[in-house]
């Protein structure tokens, strides 16, 4: 991660732990935790634990995050594309905290369609990710991480390449999709990024294979 995507994602986690604690004295004793798929509450929790959980969880998925480059073996160093990953943390990170501020949200009272956001937010949150995939260099932490994209450089760069348009759009459209009230169908497109990067990789590996290239 570069300097100033330090600084953001610290700033991202401070940000959110200042405003929790703004709160915190507003919320109910029992706080909702998990909604259905029409957005129904179905589970709660004490407000200490749904007010202090995400936050605590984010400070440990930096530390994660700022451990990954340090354990990848010498072959698969993470230091060529530490500006893209430093924008994936900072993405998954806001992610995280985007989750926490629509629950806070709604046990504050707030009335609005809590699946739809939750949904939007997470395809957002991928489709942004996805943007920088084609900037992501072979590695066993972040990416498509597949038996043919490990096997070979030019198989991962063309896969990610491909699939950093396939989640970006995926992810926008998906986004928007879950607003205008289907979520159901919008999360269904994760398949999509999924499978689509993996057949395409194992199809090019093949091809170069039978070539004699690889």
């Amino acid at each position: 991660m570069t300097r100033n995507s330090w600084f953001i994602a610290i700033g991202l986690i401070v940000m959110v732990w200042i405003g929790t604690a703004v709160v915190y004295r507003a919320l109910p004793d029992r706080v909702p935790t998990h909604w259905n798929l029409h957005g129904q509450v179905d589970a709660h929790g004490p407000k200490a634990l749904a007010a202090f959980l995400m936050p605590t969880v984010m400070v440990g998925l930096l530390a994660f995050f700022a451990a990954l480059p340090w354990l990848s073996p010498a072959p698969f160093k993470m230091e060529g594309f530490q500006s893209a990953y430093g924008f994936i943390v900072i993405v998954a990170l806001a992610l995280q905290g985007f989750i926490h501020a629509v629950t806070l949200l709604a046990a504050l009272g707030y009335k609005f369609d809590v699946t739809r956001s939750l949904v939007a937010g997470l395809l957002l949150g991928i489709g942004l990710m996805g943007n920088v995939m084609g900037k992501v260099r072979r590695n066993f932490y972040v990416g498509f991480r597949v038996p043919w994209t490990l096997a070979s450089e030019r198989v991962w760069n063309e896969t990610h390449r491909m699939a950093a348009w396939l989640t970006f759009g995926v992810g926008l459209l998906g986004a928007v999709v879950a607003l205008v009230g289907y979520p159901i169908l919008a999360l269904s497109s994760l398949v999509l990024i999924v499978v689509i990067p993996t057949i395409f990789s194992l199809v090019r590996f093949k091809q170069l294979e039978r070539r004699g290239e690889i």
